[in-house]
Order: C-alpha cells, then structure tokens, then sequence
C-alpha cells in the first residue's frame, strides 16, 4: 500500500532518554524504543514502564510518535506477562508496537483490537504475499526484509495492503532477520530472543571477516524511496549514543523535506558518526557480488569520539494559560498549546475572601508559571487571568491546581474497560490433535535421495525434496522444500516450479516463511509447517492452524520439555541451518568451483558447511549433528520427528535411519548436541 503523505515517516532509534531527547530534537517524525524485557536489543539500556510513559509525553508533546518494540520469540510462560505489559502500553498511548512472535499477535488482535501492530523485520518478510498475510493476521504495517532491492520495495509495496517500513540506515546482520541461529546453537544466546553474540563480526578462515558486512547507507537514494511509496524510513541504533542517533537523524530530515540525495560531504558526516570502514547499499542496488564487507577500525572510532559534542537536555514546549480565581467559585486553570490545538481544563480549591495581603495578579501568574520538573514551559506574560479582588487561596491549592494542570496536558494516556478485557481468547488446548504424519525428512542434496533404496525411504512419511530438484527424485519424494526466501521478482518462477511438481505428484510443502502458506495453498499442497516459523508457544501453533499449516515443526531452539509442551514435531535428527545470507559468500571467498564444499572454519577450527540456496544464497549449517535417537524418551510430548539430511551420503542417512529404528548412540563421525542443548558430545 502506498502511503497517503508526500513523504514517507523518518523512524529514528533511542536505547535511552537522552537518545530519544536526540531523535525528536534531530527532526523524527517518530521514535522506536524497546522496554526492559520482550525486545530484541536486551543489551541496549531501554525503557522501564515509568520511563515509557514519560517518553510517550514527551514524543507526543513535540509531535511525534512512539512505538515500542516486542520483537523476541516469546516462551508459553511469558506470554501472559507480555499481554499485560502491552496492555500496560496501550494505557500509556503508546502509538504501535513492533511485534514478531506469531502467538503474541493473535491474543494482541483478540484482546487490544484497538492498539497497532508492526510486523517486524524478524518476521522475514520479503515479499507481498507474506506482507498480506502478515496484513490479515492484523498487522498494518510491515517492515521489509534488509536485502531487498529498490525494485522490491517498490513492487511490494505497490501491490500489499499494508504500509511498508524499510530500514534507511545503520547495521546490516549477515542472516536474514528471523532466520538466524548461529548465536543461540554456539554461543547460547539468541539472536530471536535479543541477546545475540554477533558470530558474524569475528574472523573466520584464518582471520578473514568474511560475514562482517558494513553499515548500510541509503542516503544517495532517497529520492527513489521517496518515491516509492514506502510509509516509514527506519534508522537502525538502538545501542548507539545520542550524538550518532541526533547526526543521522538530522541528516536525514533535511535530505528528506529537501527531495535530494546526500553530498559528500554529508556522506562523510555519516561515516565520522559510525561506520564499519564505509557504507554499503550493495542490497538495495541488487547488487549483492561487490564490496559489501567491512570491520570497525581504530580510524572509525576516533571519529566518532571527535564529533561527541552534543547536549541532549530535554526541551520544554511553551504552553499558554488561562486562569479564573473567583470567590467562592471553584479555582480553572486552562493550559493550551501555542502551535497546537491541544487543551485541557482542571477545576481546583475555591478563593476565599482575603483576612490580610490578598492575592495579586503578579503573585498568581509568578507562582503558576513554574513547571518544574516537566517537559512544559509556561512566561507569566502567557498567562491570561481572571482574579477577583479582594480573596485569597493557599500556596498548596495554587501548587497543586498548576501540577494537575500541567500533569493532564502531558498526559496522553488511554482508559482501559471492562470491555476490553472481556476480548480475552479462551485458553488452548496444551496439544494438538493426533497427527498422523509422524516422520518428515528434508533432503538439501537430491543426489542423495536419489540412490536412496525403499527400506530406508519407508522411515518417513514425508520427504522434501529442493524445489528445484523435484523432477530428478520425483519417485523419491512426495513434498517439496520451498526457498526459505523468495523476492517478490522470483515468485513467478517459483510458483512455476511448484506448479511442475505438482503435476509430477508433489502432495506436501515445506512451509518456513508467510508467503510459502499463500503459495501451496493456492496450487493445492498440504503445507506442513518448518522450524523457520519460530514456533516457541502454542499459541503460534494456533495461529498458524488458523491460516491453514496442518502441522508444525517447533523452533530448534527450544528444550526437549519446551519441545514437548506445545505438542508439535521436533528436529530430531541433522545439522541444523544457522544463516541464510542473500550474499554469495562461496563465490566471493571460494570460487565457484568450490560450490556445496565449502566450510567456514572459526577460530577454534571448527568447521560449519556451506550449500548454495535458491538464486545464490548460502546456507551455512552447524558444525555438530543434533541427535536424539537414543533419548526419545525425553521428548515423549513431541508428536511428530523433523529429519535435515545435507552433507550425509546415502550409506550415512541409512546408517542414521537404522540407528533411529533401534534407538541407537550416534552411529557417524562427528560430534552431535542434543536438542536444546549447547554442549557437544
């Protein structure tokens, strides 16, 4: 959907008050902020409730919005306490929030209708059949996958039906957002729960930092954006300081209202503030194969620390008054905005008749004017008075009538109802019901399978093979593995692909991302939910169940109890996807002849295998096997087995099948984990 403005929203980040102070001082035209918990930079400073509501005040005060960012996959415990912080939120006037966990949006919709969702980039949405999907599940706006191109948004946004958000400016992570577990299996910390450890910015292959890539930089395109119809311009910096957020904001503001690109000189002004050796719009010009990586040297911190100057006090906004003190009438003080239509009213003690000093007209407006320790600011001359003579009133009723006053004005706050809470979902049910596809296996090589021998087929009652392949193992397989990414100028080759294995006896669809539910639907496939859905409640699970994945592989990162308490399949078996880059990282480190045999050796020396996606992405895959064949019994709430077959030849998978059939330990070279756990065996 095209926005409605001649200029798209300037979204600017603040991990603290004085960043938000630096953002609306530096011209956003809206402020995102995460709270102390459920948001997806847990190491920046952040927001606690109290903070909130007077970053809610201030924004709104100088015209500017405020969302708040509930971006993390949520566990089935946490669920409640997220509902009610949003709820807590929606009280304050917070304007959106920016939300990712399938479960956390479909008890939103039912139980705050009226407050508005944003799809966040961590839901992985890089084209207009998943930004409708995200649309109808009650998202108005969706923020775009980073590795678009310039023709992708527009064409998304030309053809969705929400608004679309596209980030302008800041870091790059190397994996598509949502679809990293590089973090969580290496290090135990999830990126998808906001405590990532950034792999991806250490050496690799004898001290090269092959997936570091530079900040991005749209700034000598923002005339294209303009005119692409996108509604929101996002700066990404939750962690950077009020100097870094107030330049690029600024920066940007004057690029924006003035229709133009940057300068050099204003590229540069970017680079002092923060870069990682230069910029990148690699992405954006659909050029993925150039310089597109980058480190943060020595040179680029001195420079920032040079440009440190600024201070980022909070501004008073001048308000104007009236005031009546009439005997024996109850005291009305009337605070109104100069450059708003805002106004509120508050009634007070009433004015006695004077015993000794009455009241006089400089006394009342000195003592009103004072708006200590607000965001207002209110001139005795502003203040337009009706003041009987001859009466009084105490200090405190004065004090306390200007506290009320100026207390309503800065409040922007919502009532909650009865109503409201009357909107509750029913709780669901801890399982699913029965399902009778226990066993999937997903092949990433149809070599392979091909030489696979019935015995060792007859373990699975569905096995996905690579879209692209199907026709070769079509007597093999009955499902099809979709492209964990699809760019809105691949759907039409994609949705050939499906259409020939559907005619070639394609029944099942690996389904890992929104548009793949629109996508075999439509062509008649059974659409079997993957891991990449991030599925970590059970509400999740229902919320898929509702747009029609007849069942669920669960997030890898769960425990096995985690695993077994939403009641779906698990991944039982194979080296688990870490990254899916959009760069080709095997041609640009390796050579193209080195295809499907690369590694990536950490500093450790281990190594973690490379494959080529769909359309020269890579997949880069854990170093360790995950294995529970012999500890099936720790997963007994687990209703179905997820198979990742990759760099196994044919002997190896019916070695794993057979080892699976007798509950056996680990029958390959190699060192395995157990789900849910780091720790290698």
């Amino acid at each position: 959907m095209r926005r409605k403005d001649d200029l798209p929203e300037l979204l600017a980040p603040a991990g603290d008050f004085e960043c938000l102070v630096a953002a609306v001082r530096g011209g956003a035209d809206a402020v995102y902020i995460g709270g102390k918990a459920f948001s997806a930079r847990a190491y920046a400073k952040n927001f606690d409730s109290d903070e909130i509501k007077k970053a809610v005040s201030y924004c709104h005060l100088h015209g500017v919005k405020l969302y708040v960012t509930m971006n993390i996959l949520l566990f089935g415990n946490e669920l409640d306490e997220a509902v009610a912080f949003a709820k807590e939120l929606y009280v304050f006037g917070v304007d959106a929030l920016i939300v990712a966990d399938l479960g956390l949006i479909r008890r939103l919709r039912r139980e705050i209708p009226d407050l508005e969702l944003h799809a966040s980039t961590q839901m992985s949405v890089n084209n207009s059949l998943g930004a409708d999907l995200a649309y109808s599940l009650g998202c108005t706006r969706v923020v775009l996958a980073r590795e678009l191109s310039g023709k992708n948004i527009r064409a998304v946004t030309e053809r969705c039906k929400a608004e679309t958000e596209v980030f302008l400016h800041g870091a790059l992570c190397v994996c598509h957002s949502g679809q990293c577990l590089f973090s969580s299996m290496i290090g135990g910390r999830s990126g998808n729960r906001g405590e990532c450890a950034q792999p991806c910015r250490l050496p690799y292959n004898d001290g090269k930092y092959i997936l570091s890539l530079s900040d991005l930089s749209l700034a000598e395109h923002v005339t294209e954006l303009i005119e692409s119809g996108v509604a929101s311009l996002k700066i990404e910096g939750r962690m950077k300081s009020a100097d870094y957020v107030y330049t690029v904001t600024s920066i940007y503001r004057r690029l924006l209202d003035e229709h133009r690109n940057s300068t050099r000189e204003e590229n540069r002004r970017l680079e002092r503030a923060f870069s990682r050796g230069g910029f990148t719009d690699g992405y954006f010009r659909g050029d993925t194969f150039g310089r597109m990586t980058g480190v943060r040297t020595e040179a680029d911190k001195q420079a920032s620390r040079m440009d440190a100057t600024g201070d980022f006090t909070p501004d008073r906004v001048k308000v104007r008054a009236r005031v009546k003190i009439k005997l024996g009438e109850p005291s009305e003080m009337t605070v109104y905005g100069i450059d708003t239509d805002r106004e509120v009213t508050v009634r007070g003690d009433c004015a006695d008749v004077a015993k000794s000093a009455p009241l006089t007209e400089d006394a009342v407006k000195e003592r009103l004017s004072k708006m200590g320790n607000t965001f207002l600011s209110l001139s005795p001359s502003d203040i337009e008075l009706e003041l009987d003579s001859g009466v009084n009133m105490s200090v405190a009723s004065l004090n306390r009538l200007r506290r009320e006053a100026a207390e309503k004005f800065e409040c922007f706050g919502r009532a909650w109802t009865d109503d409201e809470n009357g909107r509750k979902l029913d709780t669901p049910p801890a399982f699913l019901e029965e399902n009778a596809l226990k066993s999937i296996a997903v092949f990433h090589r149809a070599d392979t399978l091909s030489s696979l021998v019935e015995d060792v087929l007859s373990h699975f009652d569905v096995i996905f093979a690579p879209l692209t392949d199907y026709g070769a193992v079509k007597d093999k397989a009955n499902g099809i593995y979709l492209p964990p990414v699809i760019m809105e100028d691949e759907i039409k080759t994609v949705e050939e692909l499906i259409g020939d294995a559907k005619e070639q006896g394609a029944r099942y669809a690996l389904i890992g991302n929104l548009s793949h539910v629109v996508l075999a639907k439509k062509y008649g496939l059974t659409p079997l939910g993957d891991f990449r859905l991030n599925v970590t409640n059970s509400d999740s699970l229902f919320a898929l169940k509702d747009i029609g994945v007849q069942s669920v592989t669960v997030s890898a990162e769960l425990t096995a109890r985690q695993a077994g308490g939403i009641g779906a399949r698990a991944i039982v078996y194979g080296r688990i996807p870490l990254m899916i880059t959009e760069r080709c990282f095997m041609k640009d480190n390796f050579g193209c002849d080195k295809c499907g045999k690369c590694t990536l050796v950490d500093r450790k020396g281990i190594a973690f295998p490379m494959m080529r996606e769909f359309s020269h992405r890579n997949l880069i895959f854990n170093s360790a096997y995950t294995y529970m064949a012999d500890k099936l019994s720790d997963i007994r709430g687990v209703r179905g087995y997820h198979f990742i077959f990759t760099t196994e030849t044919s002997r190896e998978v019916a070695r794993v099948v057979r080892a699976f059939r007798e509950g056996a330990p680990f029958p390959l070279d190699g060192q395995f984990r157990r789900m849910g756990k780091r720790k290698i065996d």
